[in-house]
């Protein structure tokens, strides 16, 4: 089969995939899982780097246990502490940062990003970023926080400027209220 249309995840991976080289330095502002974290150290190779922030210890835990499963823990330095701290830990410029908001898969759903933090977090992401680098987020609008997040996420992006910025909102129109969506942001090489 050729190219197939999926997930707003799918899409946000894609874009990583083609952003990223061996030696490039990115950031995976929200670890959960560890799954993003493998894909960038992956990505990166033995060359590069990966920043990884979460507040949860589970989090923290998981991604340490991927990473370390896959030959891949000497290329994340794994961070625990909400992602609105990226800017004290990442010194720049990164060639990509990803968020995937919400909350951390199999754990505690009263635990969830929230806009006041998140939009630190990308105002970080936006300044660390390098010219033709990428901010990928995916926002889960299924619950009330992830709704507000997505609405709030969408107006500030909105607002970029798109002499310095592109910007793309994937939304598949017929998966039904709630369904992820994904946001690209791609930092214009500067002239």
């Amino acid at each position: 089969m050729g190219y197939e249309l999926k997930s707003a995840r799918y899409l946000a991976r894609e874009v990583i995939l083609q952003a990223l080289l061996p030696g490039d330095t990115a950031v995976d502002a929200t670890m959960g899982n560890g799954h993003d974290t493998l894909t960038l150290c992956e990505a990166v190779g033995p060359a590069g780097h990966v920043w990884a922030f979460d507040v949860q210890a589970q989090a923290v835990e998981e991604t340490k246990k991927r990473l370390r499963e896959q030959g891949m823990d000497g290329r994340a330095e794994l961070i625990h502490a909400g992602h609105e701290h990226m800017a004290e830990y990442v010194k720049g410029p990164v060639k990509a940062v990803v968020f995937n908001l919400g909350w951390l898969p199999g754990g505690d759903h009263g635990v969830t990003t929230r806009w006041e933090t998140t939009r630190r977090a990308v105002e970080s992401a936006l300044d660390l970023l390098a010219p033709a680098g990428v901010l990928v987020i995916c926002a889960y609008p299924g619950h009330a926080e992830g709704e507000r997040e997505r609405q709030e996420l969408k107006a500030f992006l909105s607002g970029l400027p798109n002499r310095r910025y592109n910007v793309l909102h994937q939304r598949f129109l017929n998966a039904g209220a709630g369904a992820p969506e994904c946001f690209v942001i791609q930092k214009q090489n500067e002239t």
